[in-house]
Formats: C-alpha cells, structure tokens, sequence
C-alpha cells in the first residue's frame, strides 16, 4: 500500500471516530475549554482533563498522551499548538503534527485521526493548515511507523475540499517537491523513536 492510500480525508464528527487515537487541538497548558479540545472533553469524560493536569504544561509546538476516556478511540493525543488564548504559527503546528505522529508510533498505533489544528479559535488558515499538515503525514509514512491510517476529519464541506485541494496537487507532484521530504531531520527522528518500541 502506497503512502497515499494511507491517508484518508473526510467530513465528520472526530469525537466520533474509531481509531487508535483521535489528535486534539490542544493549547501547551493543556486546558480543553472550547472548539475541539471542549467537544473531546465533553464527550470522554472528566478523566481527559484529569490526565492532562497531571501532565501539566508542555511546550508550543509539542504533543502529549491520554486516554479516551468514554471516547470510542482508545486515546487522545495534544498537539499543543498554542498558547492558552494564542494563536497557531506555521512552525508550532508542523512540530505538533510531528510530535503527535510519533507519540502514536511509539505506542504501536495502527490509526489515528486529526481535525484542521489551529484553524478555529487559533485563526490559522486552512489552506496552510492542510499544506503543513499533509505534508507532515506523508513525512513520517514515509518512515518507519507503525501507523496504517492516518485520517483527516474535517468540521464542514469547506474544510474538506481544502484539503482535497491540497492533497491533489501534492500527489500531483514529484516527491522531492512536497516540502515534507525537505526535512530528513523530522523523518529521522521519527524512524529512531519507532524503533524504541
């Protein structure tokens, strides 16, 4: 199976999904409060937030693990994109998408499903945001990993066809010029945490 047919994209609700792990878009103090965050705590319970407050604060850029709680998915994985009341950058989404694809390839993940981090309440736009994101997934598929599927799980029709725009025209492209394949550091380092499970 080629790494695009690894990579689906859909309308729907991503507290919904069955997968291994659902990705939260999730601010670095860990607070689930509105948006994503507020709508996956609500739904698996108290015991997220608990986790995540034991976890504590973690940096910009950076990712961290909980359960599901009452969620179908067995875990939830924070892409901490943000400051509390802050908004995304370019930079701390792609490192957060990074951070959150090797989390689940170190617990032998075989599926995990992300929403357009950082496109709500963060203001990130959207055609950025499947750009970085698309490419980071292709990134780490091209690596080592334990992960099968990686789903795209998109609030509305508008949000879907901008990925799919984005997507097309990646695969349209020769794999040298997607810029995931420009950063061999990210995919090395995904391929080294891997091959510690």
């Amino acid at each position: 199976m080629s790494v695009h047919d690894k990579i689906i994209l859909q309308q729907g609700d991503l507290t919904e999904m069955e997968t291994d792990a659902i990705v939260n878009a999730a601010n670095n103090d860990l607070q689930h409060g509105g948006g994503v965050a507020g709508a996956i705590r609500r739904k698996g319970g108290a015991i997220i937030q608990q986790e995540s407050d034991a976890i504590g604060s973690i940096p910009v850029g950076g990712a961290a693990i909980t359960s599901g709680g009452a969620l179908k998915a067995r875990y939830v994985i924070h892409a901490a994109s943000m400051q509390l009341g802050g908004l995304t950058t370019a930079h701390a989404l792609r490192s957060s998408t990074a951070h959150s694809l090797r989390i689940a390839a170190q617990k032998g993940l075989k599926t995990i499903a992300f929403p357009a981090v950082g496109t709500g309440i963060a203001g990130f736009p959207m055609q950025e945001c499947a750009e970085i994101m698309l490419a980071e997934a292709v990134a780490h598929l091209s690596g080592k990993t334990s992960l099968e599927k990686i789903y795209f799980v998109l609030f509305d029709e508008d949000a879907l066809k901008a990925f799919e725009k984005v997507w097309r025209s990646m695969k349209e492209k020769p794999a040298k010029e997607t810029p995931a394949n420009e950063k061999p550091a990210t995919r090395e380092g995904s391929g080294k945490k891997s091959r510690k499970n």
